[in-house]
């Protein structure tokens, strides 16, 4: 990923990654698969090429909302576990309680950060010669 972020151009094929990285392809291409999963980056191919290339996901505010999407599935699930161990002793529960309130903390502050970085990107761009 690193070398994604500062590779001109920015798109690299699992060949070209392999050699700037001195990394076998079946290291590089099992990263690539992680980093897809992650959303981290993407895979793409240019016109006339016959192979796939790899680059940062330019969506970082989608990165945000999967963010989020996850945390809310641990808030519910947590939620769900705790429904379930209903009557159990405090210290069963206590795991799945942390996680739930932390899970709710982040839901509703991740929102919040993604507007405040809106208006920190926005600023930057109206100060930019």
């Amino acid at each position: 990923m690193g070398w994604l972020l500062i590779s001109d151009p920015p798109h690299q094929s699992i060949g070209e990654l392999s050699e700037a990285l001195m990394a076998s392809k079946g290291s590089i291409s099992t990263m690539t698969r992680l980093l897809i999963q992650l959303g981290l980056i993407e895979r793409t191919s240019l016109p006339g090429l016959r192979r796939d290339y790899f680059c940062i996901k330019s969506a970082t505010d989608e990165l945000i909302t999967q963010g989020i999407v996850k945390i809310t599935t641990m808030r519910q699930l947590s939620e769900r576990g705790l429904r379930l161990l209903e009557g159990k002793s405090p210290q069963l529960r206590e795991r799945l309680k942390a996680m739930r309130d932390m899970s709710a903390f982040f839901e509703k502050q991740y929102p919040i950060l993604l507007e405040r970085w809106e208006g920190e990107r926005q600023k930057a761009k109206q100060q930019a010669p």
